[in-house]
């Protein structure tokens, strides 16, 4: 078995222009070929979400915070260059993990006069805007150009309601301006986040400093990602703010302080997925270490889903609340019907793809509204390659289909270069027309990729960084 993880002395992706999207390497990138069972024990950096939701409460907390084990890619850069420009101190100080150091988080007088850069993370575009209301002058917000796509309305419509003078010209997405005056009235507030649970994380991470604290109400009849919602809650009451949800769609979060900590940011689970779905495809198997016995994080649902599927999948405690997670291979994959996949979608969809029956996924309309149209782009590209898949009103009917070769499109897209990855390992020929755009949220993916299908590396190889 062989542990994977980076040994270098710091880490910054993208140099001093953190806001510049990766550059995507010469020409496509070949997939690999699984050649052998795998026999892979992995450690993967910090949760995107986790991270930029702690770091964004950490610059609204009434003392310092330290983040311990955050993620580094481009969301995270994009949010700390945006809560710099706002007036927080972020510094990076040593620590122990494989990934990069600390973060240590000081709150400052929130300013505007600025304009944030939010790439194409929606965690940056969804959750700042509360933020940057509370500072005094304007504040612009924009991104990349796919950036653009992204359903933003319902923070506009909020923060109006509230009070906050917004100007968008109308079209409910970026670019948009807003002028702060130093604080929010709060209140009671109805609104429809049908379109990203992220519209109401937003707004309750900077709730309990609003004047009078937030009622809010979601009017819509779907609500996405709840466990995202319960992720939200839970970093507030770690640092003292007690969220209260008297029935399904409205929580209370009362005026008053958010403490200053220090966490440990656990590893991205949802990241774990494509290398844990590699021990179906190529069989073996994979473990990845430090997964928390108990979490709010979506890739959580792992372990249940890919047994499902085929997969043994064992877990093993290590002590302080973490353990390892394995998944083997039985040389089967089989369909499921599964509602609300949420972010697990494209690995699930990808697996589906070889699998021995049929696949029906639900629940996922809201993915239309991530980086790109994942259901369009999943259909589009399977099919690209041989593969028979149905979009439906909110998922997915996937066919099994014998698969060929062909150039797989990441559409800027993370998780969409990653299920290319996974389909890639069993049909020579895939090849992934820009990897970089993993950076989003795992810088490492291709190393790391490669590593784990190797069986003769040694074992305390690091690994390099993009």
């Amino acid at each position: 078995m062989q542990v994977f993880k980076y040994s270098g002395p710091e880490f910054n992706p993208f140099g001093d222009d953190v806001a510049a999207p990766p550059n995507p390497a010469t020409g496509p990138w070949p997939a690999p070929v699984a050649s052998a069972p795998l026999a892979a024990v992995l450690t993967l950096p910090g949760s995107k979400s986790l991270t930029n939701r702690e770091l964004v409460l950490s610059a609204l907390a009434d003392s310092p915070s330290t983040l311990r084990r955050p993620l580094h890619s481009r969301d995270t850069s994009l949010m700390i260059q945006a809560l710099r420009s706002l007036g927080t101190m972020i510094e990076e100080i040593p620590g122990d993990g494989d990934y990069g150091p600390d973060l240590l988080v000081t709150p400052g007088e929130l300013s505007g006069g600025n304009q944030i850069d939010c790439g194409l993370a929606g965690t940056v575009m969804r959750f700042l805007p509360p933020v940057a209301a509370l500072a005094l002058g304007p504040v612009a917000f924009d991104g990349d150009v796919s950036a653009r796509k992204r359903p933003m309305r319902t923070t506009v419509d909020s923060l109006r309601a509230l009070g906050v003078d917004v100007n968008d010209d109308g079209r409910g997405t970026l670019p948009f301006s807003l002028y702060g005056t130093g604080s929010v009235r709060g209140g009671e507030l109805s609104i429809d986040a049908s379109g990203s649970s992220q519209f109401v994380s937003g707004l309750l991470l900077a709730a309990a400093r609003f004047d009078e604290g937030l009622i809010l109400r979601h009017t819509g009849e779907h609500l996405p990602s709840l466990a995202h919602i319960e992720m939200t809650i839970a970093t507030l009451a770690r640092r003292g703010v007690a969220v209260q949800s008297p029935e399904r769609g409205v929580w209370v979060v009362p005026a008053g302080p958010i403490a200053g900590i220090e966490v440990d940011i656990e590893p991205d689970l949802s990241n774990a997925g494509p290398f844990l779905a590699a021990a179906l495809v190529a069989g073996g198997s994979v473990t990845v270490t430090g997964w928390p016995a108990s979490t709010t994080q979506v890739g959580a649902e792992l372990a249940g889903i890919l047994r499902d599927m085929g997969a043994k999948v064992s877990y093993g405690e290590t002590g302080g609340g973490l353990g390892t997670l394995t998944v083997t291979g039985t040389g089967t994959i089989m369909g499921i019907r599964l509602d609300n996949a949420s972010e697990l979608a494209p690995t699930i969809a990808a697996l589906a793809a070889l699998a021995d029956g049929e696949t029906v996924l639900s629940g996922i309309a809201h993915l239309r509204g991530h980086e790109t149209d994942r259901l369009a782009a999943l259909v589009t590209e399977i099919n690209a390659i041989g593969g028979d898949v149905t979009e439906t009103d909110d998922g997915l009917v996937i066919r099994p289909r014998p698969l060929h070769g062909g150039l797989w499109h990441s559409y800027e897209d993370h998780r969409m270069a990653t299920a290319g990855a996974i389909i890639g390992l069993a049909v020579p020929g895939v090849e992934i027309d820009d990897i970089a755009t993993t950076a989003k949220t795992l810088p490492q993916f291709p190393q790391l990729w490669l590593r784990s299908l190797q069986t003769d590396a040694p074992a305390t190889d690091p690994v390099e960084l993009l």
